[in-house]
């Protein structure tokens, strides 16, 4: 379809076709507008439908309503196009509102150490949003006491607890999901799982039963942030029987469980972690999304589930415009992180709010990770305003080159206690004892005829208490802050650059997740009208703020 040109912009605050219709709309004049500012407000009532009219002198406007009013004249003019309503209620997949009781399909991952905070998972429960509790990390005691806290506030939910995989400590894996069961944790997302373990499955498997019709009902649920697609495959298969063996013989489940979980997938939902702040693979989303859907559609069609495993989106979610192409792309929820640990919110320390609002797309860096340290992962960090993503790193290269803390030359010795212990590395590995006492002995009685694993627990104490040096804002240690961060952070700032969301301090999750899935709504209207040729001015295609 041809267009009307730039040049005639002055006259039509949009672009459509000229081909002409028979269609006619009739209404009162007083609710048709043809400028750019009423157009958009017009564009902005999400529940109403419009219309895309053209005038007797050919000028394009828009239409709010058709029909008479309050007994005005009638007017009648060509019909272009309708507009349909859309709303941000009507994005993603409506089977994870009804799963999780959501208004949106619309979620916040976990960030670990509590940035994801009780009170950042009731603030988003409330409105409608789910979100993940960031246990990881965290003394069972702090998880516990977080547990009852949303459970108080949230009796009948949404909210959810997260289970991160510790391949270094499967004793805190073990504890955790003893405590999620006792507690009746009825929602966790397993993240950083390379494997399943005992642990995942049999929370999954504690929860099922057969109903009084003798369908299969699933209590626990699971939401798997994978970033593979073998991984992804694991979770959307059943449980792997060697697994439900053990977990019979060791009286941890059932005989008819195991049975059930035999039936059923492994996950819920699969989310898609593109590129992110912490744990990230750094996949694009475009590529990585479609596969797994398209591997979920596979496995679907061998297994025939009663219920088709839902797949949402992660990574680069921060902005409207990012949120809407998940969903075109098929993603059933989109989860959003980086941004939420700059809300009021968020477990995080004022300090850390006002380096993240200030963060660009490129000022993130991938740095050793505290929790897989000695397997080489790698998480993304905020470089800018903190020095931890080159220490991190550092101290790293050092675990590789040199067998134990005794080799490492004075010189480099030197550097790392004056520059990040600020203490003696012996006394540093006094207070690892101290800890790993409390949390995971083994740790400890692993380490002590084994110098490179004991250089690993000391480097891990410096990685570990960086990110908590950050969340309470610990005074002479800004350098050493580990700020988990991806681009989206920076994505989201650039769009919110002249709004009231520009200041850190009026950052709350759920007023921004509302702003965003507005936004996502809008921006889906837009794009419904130029499938059909008609293109709005850029003043109109871009989102604001309100």
């Amino acid at each position: 379809m041809s267009q009307i040109t730039q040049e005639l912009l002055t006259h039509s605050a949009m672009t459509c076709s000229q081909e002409k219709t028979t269609n006619k709309w009739f209404g009162a004049p007083e609710s048709v507008f043809f400028e750019r500012s009423e157009i958009r407000k017009v564009l902005e009532k999400l529940d109403k439908v419009c219309y895309i009219i053209r005038d007797e002198n050919g000028r394009v406007g828009i239409a709010n309503s058709m029909g008479a009013t309050n007994g005005s004249e009638i007017v009648s003019y060509e019909l272009i196009s309708p507009v349909p309503s859309f709303t941000p209620e009507q994005l993603g997949d409506p089977k994870f509102k009804i799963a999780y009781r959501l208004k949106y399909n619309y979620m916040m991952g976990a960030m670990a150490n509590g940035i994801a905070s009780a009170a950042l998972v009731i603030a988003a429960g409330k409105s409608g949003m789910l979100a993940s509790f960031g246990a990881g990390g965290l003394v069972l005691a702090k998880v516990e006491e977080a547990i009852d806290q949303m459970q108080d506030a949230l009796p009948n939910g949404p909210y959810a607890v997260n289970l991160i995989h510790s391949p270094n400590e499967e004793a805190l894996e073990r504890e955790a999901t003893e405590l999620f069961l006792r507690k009746g944790v009825k929602v966790i997302e397993a993240s950083a799982f390379m494997n399943l373990t005992p642990h995942v499955v049999r929370f999954r498997a504690a929860g099922l039963r057969r109903d009084s019709d003798g369908s299969i009902l699933i209590e626990n649920r699971v939401i798997a942030k994978v970033s593979r697609v073998e991984v992804a495959a694991l979770f959307l298969k059943p449980a792997p029987s060697s697994i439900l063996d053990q977990l019979v013989a060791e009286g941890m489940i059932t005989a008819e469980q195991a049975a059930l979980a035999q039936q059923v997938p492994m996950a819920d939902d699969i989310t898609v972690e593109a590129d992110s702040g912490g744990h990230t693979d750094k996949r694009s989303l475009v590529c990585l999304l479609p596969t797994i859907i398209g591997v979920r559609n596979e496995v679907q069609a061998q297994y025939n589930y009663k219920d088709l495993v839902r797949v949402g989106a992660a990574g680069g979610i921060g902005t409207p415009e990012s949120l809407l192409s998940a969903y075109s792309m098929g993603a059933a929820y989109v989860v959003t992180g980086s941004i939420n640990q700059a809300c009021k919110e968020s477990g995080s320390s004022d300090h850390v709010r006002k380096l993240l609002a200030q963060a660009a797309m490129s000022d993130v860096m991938m740095a050793a990770a505290s929790d897989m340290f000695e397997l080489g992962v790698k998480l993304q960090v905020l470089k800018k305003g903190t020095l931890f993503g080159m220490r991190a790193n550092k101290l790293y290269d050092l675990y590789v080159k040199y067998e134990g803390i005794e080799e490492i030359p004075a010189e480099e010795k030197n550097v790392l206690e004056k520059q990040l212990f600020k203490n003696g590395l012996e006394t540093i590995w006094k207070q690892c004892i101290s800890f790993f006492q409390n949390r995971d002995p083994e740790q400890i009685t692993r380490a002590q005829n084994n110098p490179k694993r004991k250089m690993a627990l000391i480097f891990r104490w410096y990685l570990g208490l960086s990110s908590s040096w950050a969340n309470e804002g610990k005074q002479g240690r800004e350098l050493d802050y580990q700020v988990w961060c991806g681009p989206a952070m920076g994505a989201f700032n650039q769009w919110t650059k002249n709004s009231r969301l520009a200041l850190w301090e009026n950052r709350y999750v759920a007023d921004i997740g509302t702003e965003l899935l507005k936004g996502a709504a809008y921006l889906f209207r837009i794009h419904c009208m130029a499938f059909k040729g008609i293109v709005f001015d850029p003043g109109i295609r871009s989102v604001e703020i309100k």
